[in-house]
């Protein structure tokens, strides 16, 4: 003999009432919670962006990504130990950012396009002009400092 007299779909639905009392008086508030991380990603980015810009001008070599080939000096210090493309790393944190803050997972997903995009487009170019320019230099630094993180 059952124990239960209560048909399970009854207490699915006494347990579904429960859940909407207990969420309309606790209610939390993600707006901050989110505000917060998007501008913690946004902040991140743009540190890793500066850093990047610092180190060279520092070594007194070209910023400019669309004329690698101008590059003077190899830069494989600072920010450069974590990455080879720190602005780039930084412009991704930058875009995460504000996908949090649009609160979309769809507009998330486009940093999957940013991510291949620029390495198809951008870093690959750049690196073959860095091999080219710095050789053995450049191919071993490759081999120790990822793409991106």
């Amino acid at each position: 003999m059952l124990n239960n007299k209560i048909p399970p779909v009854i207490v699915v639905l006494f347990f579904a009432g429960i859940m909407a009392l207990i969420a309309h008086y606790s209610v939390i508030d993600f707006t901050a919670f989110i505000t917060y991380l998007a501008a913690s990603l946004v902040i991140i980015g743009c540190l890793f962006c500066i850093a990047g810009v610092v180190s060279f001008k520092l070594a007194r070599t070209t910023v400019n990504p669309n004329k690698p080939e101008q590059a003077s000096k190899l830069v494989t210090s600072g920010i450069y130990k974590i990455s080879r493309n720190p602005m780039y790393v930084g412009f991704a944190f930058i875009l995460a950012g504000w996908g949090i803050w649009l609160s979309s997972l769809w507009a998330l997903l486009c940093i999957v396009g940013f991510v291949v995009y620029l390495t198809l487009f951008q870093i690959i170019p750049e690196e073959r002009a860095l091999t080219k320019l710095f050789g053995e230099e450049f191919t071993e630094y490759k081999n120790k400092v990822k793409r991106w993180l």
